[in-house]
């Protein structure tokens, strides 16, 4: 009897047990000037001559010296970007500031896009309308 109790009463605890729902891997950050600030490397540059064209990698076209350099994105607003790694020659540092309102990053007062996603290690930020009417820049950058 004391036996059969004690299986009771173990089987009831190791099924009256929930698991826990696993958590999503991917976190999630929200888009604003602390969570975005940081050292990036720019990983991906997708250029689209219209909707319908076909997207270019940017940075295959790139000299080495192009390819290792680095973004910081500063709290403050202000931004440096470092030609780091292989320098170019001449050198394409580069100072200035940037502003963030809700998804729309603008740098220096003039280049102005739309973050589309941030998981506070990737952001992909788009720009439209640089070159020609409804062409089309995707930036993949990388915190480092």
């Amino acid at each position: 009897m004391k036996w059969t109790l004690m299986v009771l009463v173990a089987g009831s605890l190791l099924f009256s047990c929930k698991k826990e729902k696993s958590s999503d891997p991917t976190p999630t950050c929200s888009v604003n000037m602390v969570n975005i600030s940081g050292t990036y490397k720019l990983t991906s540059l997708q250029y689209k001559s219209s909707n319908s064209a076909t997207p270019v990698e940017e940075t295959d076209s790139w000299e080495p010296c192009e390819k290792d350099d680095i973004i910081i994105l500063k709290s403050d607003g202000i931004y440096d970007f470092k030609d780091q790694g292989t320098v170019c020659s001449p050198s394409g540092n580069e100072h200035g500031t940037w502003t963030l309102n809700g998804n729309t990053l603008t740098s220096n007062g003039i280049l102005k896009g739309t973050i589309t996603s941030f998981d506070c290690k990737t952001m992909v930020y788009v720009t439209e309308n640089v070159l020609v009417q409804g062409d089309k820049y995707t930036f993949t950058m990388v915190k480092q």
